[in-house]
C-alpha cells in the first residue's frame, strides 16, 4: 500500500499562537470562523502520537498551545466552550458531551504519552476536572471517547483504582446500551447510525485491553463487525453519510462521506488487531485508509498530497474543496496509526 509522507503543512498553515482555527476556504485559513475545542483536542492526539513514534521533541511548542487553548477553553465547573472566535469572545456557553469526551480522550492520550512533570500536572488537572461530566453524560459517543481517554490515564497512572472502577462503570454503561438496543440483524448500541461510530466498539476493546473481561470484547467484536459489513462494499470503505444517516430498518445515506468516519474505522480495527491478532481486522484498517487515497465510491482522493490537507468531504458531486482542520487532522490520525500497524507493534492503541 502507498503512503504518503507524514506532511504537517496544513496544521502549521491553520495554526497560530492560540490555536489551530477551525475552517479553511480552499486552503487559506478562514479566520472568521475561529477555533474548536474539539479540533485542538484532535491536534493534541496528533502531536502526541507523533511524538510517540518519532520520539520528535520538535512538537512540543505545538503540544503546549493545544494544551493551553483547552485549558482557556475550560469553565471554572470543568465543562467546556466549544467555540472561540478569532477575536477570542466565547460563541456559546457549554459544549457538547462529545467535545468533553474528545478533550478527555486527548488528555489521557497524551498523559500515556509520557512527556515532562509540569505538562502531565497541566493534562491530569483539565482531566481530573472534567471527568465527573463524561460519567454523568447520556451520549454513547462522549462515553466512548471518555472511556479511550480513562484507558490511556490508567497506563499513565495505574495504581489509580479510580481509575480502573470508571472504567468498569463507563464499559458496563455501553454493554447495557447494546444489550437494550441489538437484535440478531442490529448488533448496536442504538437504532440507528451516525458518525464516529467505530469509538463505540474502539472503546471497547481498548477497556478490554486493561481489564480483561471477556464481555467487553465479545461485544466490541460483533458490533465492530457488524459495522464492517455494512461499511466495506466490495472491498470499498463506504462510511454511513451524514446526509440522513442510517436508521434501523431504512435506507443509509451514501453522501456526504467525512474524513473522520475512515479514521475511526482504522483506529478502531487496530485496536481490535492487537487484542485478538486477526489478520482480516489489520485488511480493514488498510481499507478504510485508502478510502483517503481514492479507493472509494468517487475514485477520488480526498487527502491533498500537495498541500498536506484533507477535502472536507465527499459528496455526490466529488469532494468538497474545503480543507478545515477536522478533515486534515482525521487524515494525519488515520496516516501515524497506519505507520504504527504492525504484528509488534503497542502504539497506536
Amino acid at each position: 500500500m502507498y503512503l504518503p509522507r507524514v506532511d504537517f503543512n496544513q496544521l502549521l498553515a491553520l495554526t497560530d499562537d492560540t490555536g489551530i482555527l477551525q475552517h479553511s476556504k480552499f486552503v487559506i485559513p478562514d479566520r472568521k470562523k475561529g477555533y474548536t475545542t474539539d479540533d485542538n483536542a484532535r491536534a493534541l492526539v496528533v502531536c502526541s502520537k507523533y511524538h510517540r513514534i518519532y520520539n520528535d521533541k520538535n512538537l512540543l511548542k505545538l503540544i503546549r498551545t493545544y494544551l493551553s487553548f483547552m485549558t482557556y477553553m475550560q469553565r471554572a465547573d470543568g465543562r467546556f466552550h466549544n467555540y472561540l472566535s478569532y477575536s477570542h469572545n466565547f460563541l456559546d456557553e457549554i459544549g457538547s458531551d462529545d467535545c468533553l469526551g474528545r478533550v478527555l480522550w486527548s488528555c489521557g492520550y497524551t498523559l500515556d504519552t509520557g512527556f515532562s512533570d509540569g505538562l502531565n500536572r497541566a493534562l491530569k488537572e483539565v482531566f481530573d476536572k472534567s471527568l465527573p461530566w463524561a460519567m454523568r453524560s447520556s451520549s454513547p459517543r462522549a462515553k466512548a471517547l471518555a472511556l479511550l481517554g480513562l484507558c490511556h490515564y490508567f497506563k499513565a497512572f495505574p495504581n489509580d483504582d479510580n481509575a480502573s472502577s470508571n472504567i468498569m462503570i463507563l464499559a458496563e454503561w455501553l454493554l447495557k446500551r447494546y444489550d437494550d438496543e441489538s437484535a440478531p440483524d442490529w448488533l448496536w448500541f442504538e437504532p440507528y447510525l451516525t458518525y464516529i461510530n467505530a469509538r463505540l466498539p474502539q472503546a471497547l476493546f481498548k477497556a478490554f485491553s486493561i481489564i480483561a473481561d471477556e464481555r467487553y470484547l465479545r461485544v466490541a467484536k460483533d458490533s465492530f463487525d457488524f459495522l464492517t459489513r455494512i461499511q466495506i462494499l466490495e472491498g470499498v470503505f463506504v462510511p454511513i453519510g451524514n446526509d440522513g444517516w442510517y436508521v434501523k430498518g431504512g435506507q443509509r445515506a451514501m453522501y456526504d462521506q467525512q474524513p473522520i468516519e475512515s479514521t475511526c474505522m482504522v483506529e478502531a480495527a487496530h485496536s481490535a488487531f492487537l487484542v485478538t491478532r486477526r489478520e482480516r481486522y489489520r485488511e480493514v484498517a488498510k481499507l478504510a485508509f485508502e478510502w483517503f487515497l481514492g479507493n472509494n465510491v468517487k475514485g477520488l482522493s480526498v487527502y491533498n498530497e500537495a498541500t498536506g490537507g484533507c477535502y472536507d468531504g465527499l459528496t455526490p458531486q466529488g469532494v468538497n474543496l474545503n480543507q478545515g482542520a477536522e478533515s486534515m487532522l482525521a487524515y494525519l490520525l488515520a496516516r501515524l496509526e497506519i505507520e504504527c500497524f504492525s504484528p509488534k507493534s503497542s502504539i497506536g492503541i
